[in-house]
């Protein structure tokens, strides 16, 4: 059974800083790419950032120079770094994770695993 949980949202105050995590359980993490993702009230849900397995990131445009995704293989966990919060950043946040087929091709995060997502609002 596969779970994605994610932590660390919280109310902050705009400039402020928060870091995300996502855990995930009973996958095999990173086979084929991780990403978070955000849905604002009343917006479609957008693509904040990604990491592939090579360690390459995307950022959405709003976000760069602002937000900074890592992982832990080690403890399965993928993080977003938040600084410099604005008050258009409020979103509930989701990570998203990739896997593999039996034929051993990849399926994107969007289409992968996703988590319940956790609450960031910043005033």
């Amino acid at each position: 059974h596969v779970q994605l949980v994610e932590s660390g949202g919280e109310s902050v105050q705009a400039g402020g800083s928060l870091k995300l995590s996502c855990e995930a359980f009973g996958y095999i993490f990173f086979s084929c790419g991780m990403a978070w993702y955000r849905r604002a009230p009343g917006k479609e849900r957008e693509l904040v950032s990604s990491i592939s397995t090579d360690g390459a990131t995307t950022y959405a445009d709003s976000v760069k120079g602002r937000f900074t995704v890592s992982q832990d293989i080690a403890k399965n966990t993928l993080y977003l770094q938040m600084n410099g919060l604005k008050t258009e950043d409020t979103a509930v946040y989701y990570c998203a994770g990739g896997y593999k087929r039996s034929g051993g091709d990849c399926v994107t995060p969007y289409f992968g695993y996703w988590g319940e997502g956790t609450q960031v609002t910043v005033s």
